[in-house]
């Protein structure tokens, strides 16, 4: 499982892959982790404190949810892990990859090869099939698609009659398990997911997070995903609260109940 952690994670070690600045993971279960990070914005009397000091580890083919208020930096944690946007202090290691010293060319290596994303408003390529917008990644890299990968999530996901559509073409859900066969297929370190079934009606909803949580459970995939509703966080093995910046509460095991209980307990200052 993630745990919290107080301590800086492995010492460099010289290593020809993405980063010059290679660490030793920090265990053979964690994937992930923050170490002191804090994001900043603003100066004098108009700087905001989006993150605080925040270490974390992730679990290697677990589903992590992060939760918390408008404004108490769920996003932004979200964001500075997946190499999105770049912390003030401290540092963000990824499959190993200590990412807080990559050049730009070095992220976008990192983000093509070892990182998946399902965004909320798709993200999709107008202009592409959903099979072309599936393979986008893989043909940028220049890579070879693995057929038979691509058939598991394809048929899994239930969109291969969808295939020769465009995004227009499709209805939201639809639009949706393309986007997480695009971020599957490419068999990444890890997905993050920014809030993936906030334009979704119940129903896509639910079939969007069982297949999320099949892909942990059958296809040992890592997804830390960034949501507001706790029926959607119940599908998690472990949530995060944040408020102000810092993770101050975790559950493991969530429900529905048990999560909207942790919650209105913030909105009600029961936690600081």
């Amino acid at each position: 499982m993630a745990r919290l952690i107080d301590s800086p994670i492995g010492t460099p070690a010289p290593a020809p892959a993405l980063a010059t600045d290679r660490v030793t993971p920090p265990a053979p279960s964690v994937i992930a982790a923050a170490i002191g990070l804090s994001k900043i914005y603003g100066t004098g009397d108009a700087t905001v404190t989006a993150l605080d000091d925040v270490s974390v580890e992730f679990a290697r083919g677990r589903l992590t949810a992060i939760m918390g208020p408008s404004g108490s930096g769920k996003s932004t944690l979200m964001h500075c892990m997946a190499a999105l946007d770049s912390p003030t202090s401290g540092r963000v290691i990824i499959d190993g990859v200590d990412i807080s010293g990559l050049k730009d060319s070095g992220l976008t290596t990192l983000r093509r090869d070892r990182l998946g994303f399902v965004f909320q408003a798709y993200n999709l390529v107008p202009t592409l099939t959903a099979q072309e917008n599936i393979t986008l990644p893989i043909d940028i890299a220049g890579a070879t698609l693995d057929r038979p990968w691509f058939d598991t999530v394809v048929d899994t996901l239930g969109i291969r009659d969808r295939l020769s559509h465009r995004p227009s073409e499709l209805s939201g859900g639809q639009q949706q398990r393309v986007a997480c066969a695009r971020a599957l297929v490419s068999r990444p370190a890890i997905i993050f997911a920014d809030e993936p079934t906030g334009n979704l009606d119940s129903r896509a909803s639910a079939e969007i997070l069982g297949f999320l949580r099949r892909s942990v459970d059958e296809f040992g995939q890592t997804i830390v995903m960034v949501t507001h509703d706790p029926s959607a966080a119940a599908f998690a093995d472990r949530v995060l609260f944040l408020a102000d910046g810092r993770i101050v509460d975790e559950l493991d095991d969530p429900t529905a109940d048990r999560v909207l209980e942790r919650m209105r307990g913030f909105e009600l200052g029961g936690r600081s």
